[in-house]
């Protein structure tokens, strides 16, 4: 009998690659995989709906968006705002309290996982933590959580000490009769058993190598112009953005900088307010945000990658952000932060890497500027890049993908 796989994320196709990654990867293994997702608003619905139409898996959306699923976007949203007013308030919580306080639609998505039979629940994003480990319970079913964050530590004291704290109440409960714990990083595994004791395999966020090895596309923007890239799901503060335009001032070239996302109210504007003072050479442009599958593609046209991640939230300085190892697979070398979650792709980079202090826009401009005036050097750093991704950065990889499998394998034999 084919064995069955239920793969939860409490956000949208589009935007958790980790699951995503792991239902094709099962199903490739000759497992029966549902995979269930949430919907709330925006892009990501049609980008959804295109993954979904291309999979092999079956698929179950809670959805919640204000406009679609009026009833549950009102009933979820009340619910988790009374439990969050309740868990302010009270020192010892019930777990009813905490899993609602935590997860908006954690009620939705146990419900949906119970729906069907499975053999093991595997599931990741914050809102579908404690759903994947009280599903489990109440089936008697082996369940499996995938901290893509360190949960614990991705909100700003005193404002975040509320969700921080329910979090490791989350990750413990989860943590607990799981059949194994994945950690987004080294450095969130390492975490992970040194504050909570929780043992996690690391599995890096990583993807597939590429159809086509990494090609000159210089020919596609203007040649006497460095161009410089970034992604995120959001534009906004905080990421570093600050620290590259103002390097790339302090280099003689004309350069862009171009921001993929959606973004916050007022940022942009004020990103270009401070380029007009400091950067005047650079250009920023903005682009939408791209489904999954094109990510590594959007990245070819430039020349540098950036994840310049901040050390204000303990979280950023612990996770490897899926930005990071999606530059190397289309040849850009990266400029990134001296951070405890990048420093061993850093190392594996080698003169692809252009490593930094958050803050330091001195040592950044001097390490590009070799990439910008001489066409060698910037030629040593993009093969350095791919090398270090082809060799061992990619998801195919048996530290990887190999590492997730094998995990099932030891579950389901």
């Amino acid at each position: 009998m084919t064995r069955r796989i239920c793969v939860v994320t409490a956000g949208h196709l589009a935007t958790c690659p980790r699951m995503l990654k792991a239902a094709d990867g099962f199903l490739a293994e000759g497992y029966d995989v549902r995979v269930i997702s949430t919907r709330t608003t925006g892009w990501a619905t049609v980008a959804d709906a295109d993954i979904a139409a291309s999979r092999g898996w079956r698929w179950r959306v809670v959805n919640y968006d204000r406009a679609e699923a009026p009833a549950t976007w009102l009933r979820s949203g009340a619910r988790h705002k009374a439990a969050r007013a309740l868990a302010s308030m009270l020192t010892s919580l019930p777990h009813i309290v905490v899993t609602a306080a935590f997860g908006r639609v954690h009620r939705e998505l146990v419900d949906a996982i119970l729906e069907q039979p499975a053999d093991l629940i595997y599931g990741g994003t914050t809102g579908a933590i404690a759903a994947v480990a009280e599903a489990g319970h109440r089936a008697g079913t082996p369940f499996a959580v995938d901290f893509e964050d360190f949960h614990c530590a991705e909100h700003e004291s005193p404002d975040g000490d509320l969700s921080n704290g329910l979090a490791a109440a989350v990750m413990r409960f989860a943590a607990e009769g799981a059949a194994f714990v994945t950690a987004g990083s080294d450095a969130i595994a390492r975490a992970c058993l040194d504050e909570l004791r929780i043992s996690a395999i690391p599995i890096n966020n990583v993807f597939s190598l590429p159809s086509s090895p990494p090609s000159d596309v210089r020919s596609r923007r203007p040649a006497d112009e460095f161009a410089a890239y970034w992604f995120s799901q959001t534009i906004g503060p905080g990421r570093g953005l600050e620290d590259v335009v103002r390097a790339l001032g302090l280099t003689p070239r004309s350069a862009s900088l171009t921001l993929r996302g959606c973004p916050t109210a007022g940022y942009v504007e004020s990103l270009l307010e401070l380029a007009a003072r400091q950067a005047p050479r650079v250009r920023i442009a903005i682009e939408p945000p791209s489904p999954p599958a094109s990510m590594i593609d959007a990245c070819r046209a430039f020349d540098l990658g950036v994840s310049a991640e901040q050390g204000h939230i303990r979280n950023r300085m612990l996770n490897l952000p899926n930005k990071a190892t999606t530059y190397p697979l289309a040849g850009l070398p990266v400029a990134l932060t001296n951070t405890a979650g990048q420093s061993a792709l850093a190392k594996d980079l080698g003169s692809g890497a252009l490593v930094f202090a958050p803050g330091n826009v001195a040592s950044l401009a001097e390490q590009l500027l070799p990439l910008m005036t001489d066409p060698a050097r910037l030629a040593e750093a993009r093969e350095a890049s791919w090398h270090a991704a082809r060799t061992r950065w990619h998801w195919e990889h048996e530290l990887e993908r190999g590492a997730l499998l094998a995990a099932v394998s030891r579950v389901l034999p």
